[in-house]
Parts: C-alpha cells; structure tokens; sequence
C-alpha cells in the first residue's frame, strides 16, 4: 500500500501513471467525489492486491467465493463497492485478497439510527459493534429502545460480535456524576442492575457489555475497580463478556502532556478488553487543536502499556472532523462536527489547501467565508495518512485491536488503509 499526497498541478490519470495503476481504481478504491477536482494535500490511497478476479458471464458473489475459497463476507471486505450495487459485471476485476502483514481486531461505535446500508457496507470490517442505546436509571433500570434488535441480528450475519454500550446519561445526553458516584457505592443497586442486563443480553442476543468510565478518577478508582469486578464476574457467569471504555483524560500543560495518576493494572485482570478513547464531543467546546495525536497517543501508551498487557488494549480513533471559527474566543466561541465526506466537500467548494500537522500527524485547512464579513474558519480532522500512523505504531507497541468512534459514515480510506495491510479477526462465523 501506498499513500500519495496531491501536489499542485496533480491530475489523477497523472497520479494513476505514476503507480501503474488505471485512474477508475484509484477513484473506486478511495470513493473519490471529486476525482477531477484534487485539492493539494489531498490523501489518495493505493493497494496492490495479491490476487484479483475478471467477473464472467454468469457469475454471482457467491460462485467467486466459492471459487477462490473465500467467505462472500471477505469479498465485499476487499471490494466495499459491492455492497452499493445490485449487479456485478463481466469484465470487471474484482479483489480477492491481499497480501497482508498481520491481524486486527476491531470495534466499532454506532447509534441505533445509523443508516443500515452504511451498517452494512462496515460490518465486514469489524470484529465487534458497540451498540449505544443503553443508560442506568437511578432505580438499577438499564434503559433503551427496541431498535437495536435488527442491528443485532445484522452484525450477527456477517459475524459481528454485539455488544451493549452502558452509560450513565441524564436526559440531556450528559452523563450523571451524582447517579454514577451513587451506583459506584451501592452494592444493593448494582445488584438489581446486573441481573436487569444479564436479562436484556439474553434477551435481545448481545454477547457482552462495554462499561462507560469515563469518568474514572484517582480518587473514585478503586470504587470503579470493585464495582467492575462484580459486573465481570455477573457477567462471566453466564457465558458474556465486559469491556471497559476509559477517557484517559490527556492534557497538556505548558508544552507538556500530563497524565492522571490512575492504577489501571488490577482492572486488566478483571475485564476482557480495555478500550482507551478520547470523548470528541468535549472537542465541541475547546480550543481549535488536532481532532486525534499520535504524539498524545504515544504518552499515553508510555503510560499505559507497564500497566496493562498489550493484547488487552484497543486504542480509539475518531472519525470526525471539526471547524471553528476564529479567533476563538474562550467561554463564548464553539466548534461543530462533520464527517470525513463533508470534510472534503467543504475543502473542495472553498478551494483549500490541506496542510498537514506532523506532531500530531492530521490534516488541517483554513478557509474564509466571503458571505459572512470574510470570517475566517479552521478546520481540523483525521486522513488516511492518520490511520496508517496509528496502526503503525500500535503495531510497534504489540497492540492489535482498536476502536473506532463512531460508524455513522463511512469513512472509505480508514478501512482501505486497514484491510490492505491486516487480516480483520472474526470470532465469529462469517457468510
């Protein structure tokens, strides 16, 4: 695989040319929207496959499986194109494997209302799906929706592992420090809220929990430690499984990044995964700064790894991007959220040139809004440049699995930068 980055006076056929490669890949390979349109800066992924296919008259996804001894699952994995098409064509070449360095383990976030055939597009990619519909009540209630159940049934067609994301959000989507302090001391409670989950898993066919902490402190950690023994324990007696999703809350202060002082090492032996993962929605608030850092992410895991074995971290990555308008004033200014494809529809209506942040490893571009008394704007988000430097390093670090927050859109360079250099791990069968 190789990432080329779009120079001034770069045209794709130019840029295809130059790899050997035919213009229509690279733009069905990155899902291009604006292949005649390259902005400097702009990331364009190239993949070499090991083996390909010529389709012929008469053939179905199945009958190429079949042949080439491959799940239909890992033929829409190598060609997600696939999935957005009723039919199949002859003549066209269709991917059937690469030659891939290693395993990943993956999970994605999702909400209940998540488009399905985006669902369905990444379910191939992924070893679990966390599904966020769930919240306690004050009275040990976890409550949620029903619309779950058709999304549990998916992922388990195209083996998926599900499990349920468990927070203590208010009403107003914040989460509820007075009900979490009250839960974390409370045997009583967290009692009736085990046995309350133990039903719904059964129930609606999840295969586990993952336990929000965000707010796990030096103080409260032992109260989270005793209180996530006990659910793993629950749990594990009916054959479930516990993850714990932890904001390690990384600040920096005077050039430095700082680190809360929190033992992590005991809670290791009680859950099955550890998953490390900055809550963006804090972004929506702060100052303009890189959505994602991979030099944060390499304190962190100074920090981390003498801690907790490698095999049982996943480190998160947000697929989002963010723009503020400046200056920015703080107390007063805020920032909103986009997608990776609006990201670059907004690059390619403003014209921008994409610069790229090497400490953090994230693209970044500046724009001017004429309409608006030429107010100025940044913008800030994630590329496929920034995948491959997170899972590069986690790969130096004997780290494995990571998870992606959130699967809402499809971000087609993360999984093409993913699925060409590792074999995603499935648990579970596969079609």
């Amino acid at each position: 695989m190789d990432i080329y980055v779009v120079q001034a006076g770069d045209t794709i056929e130019k840029i295809a040319d130059m790899y050997g490669v035919s213009a229509e890949k690279l733009i069905r390979d990155n899902e291009l929207a604006n292949p005649y349109n390259l902005l400097v800066g702009q990331a364009i992924i190239i993949v070499y496959p090991s083996k390909t296919y010529t389709v012929v008259e008469g053939d179905s996804l199945v009958s190429i499986a079949r042949a080439n001894n491959i799940t239909v699952n890992e033929l829409l994995r190598n060609n997600p194109f696939l999935v957005d098409r009723e039919y199949i064509y002859p003549g066209e070449v269709l991917t059937i494997s690469f030659n891939r360095s290693g395993e990943l383990f993956t999970n994605g976030y999702t909400n209940t209302f998540i488009n399905r055939q985006i669902l369905r597009k990444t379910l191939p990619y992924l070893t679990y799906l966390s599904i966020f519909n769930y919240q306690i009540s004050s009275s040990g209630d976890a409550l949620g929706t029903d619309d779950d159940i058709d999304i549990i049934q998916t992922a388990l067609q195209y083996g998926v592992i599900p499990l349920m994301h468990l927070t203590a959000f208010t009403i107003l989507g914040e989460f509820d420090l007075d009900l979490t302090y009250r839960l974390l001391q409370d045997d009583e409670l967290q009692n009736i809220l085990f046995e309350n989950i133990v039903n719904i898993l059964k129930s609606k066919g999840y295969y586990g929990v993952i336990i929000s902490a965000q707010y796990i402190t030096s103080e409260n950690q032992d109260l989270f430690l005793n209180y996530t023994r006990r659910f793993s324990e629950r749990l594990k007696e009916e054959g479930f499984i516990t993850h714990i999703a932890i904001d390690p809350k990384i600040i920096t202060l005077d050039n430095s990044i700082v680190l809360e002082e929190i033992d992590y090492s005991l809670l290791s032996y009680v859950v099955d995964k550890i998953l490390l993962i900055e809550y963006t929605w804090g972004m929506v608030t702060s100052p303009p700064s890189p959505v994602f850092s991979i030099t944060r992410l390499n304190a962190l895991l100074d920090f981390i790894i003498p801690q907790i074995p490698p095999d049982k971290i996943s480190i998160g990555i947000p697929v989002v991007g963010y723009m503020w308008e400046l200056p920015f004033v703080p107390g007063l200014s805020s920032s909103s959220s986009l997608n990776i494809d609006n990201v670059i529809n907004l690059a390619v209506d403003v014209q921008a040139n994409i610069q790229f942040d090497s400490v953090s490893q994230t693209p970044y571009f500046y724009f001017t809004n004429s309409t608006s008394e030429n107010t100025e704007y940044i913008v800030r988000y994630v590329n496929a440049l920034t995948v491959n430097s997170l899972i590069q390093t986690l790969s130096e670090r004997g780290i494995s699995s990571i998870s992606v927050w959130n699967i809402m859109s499809y971000f087609t360079q993360l999984w093409l930068v993913i699925n060409s250099q590792y074999e995603i791990v499935k648990l579970l069968p596969e079609i």
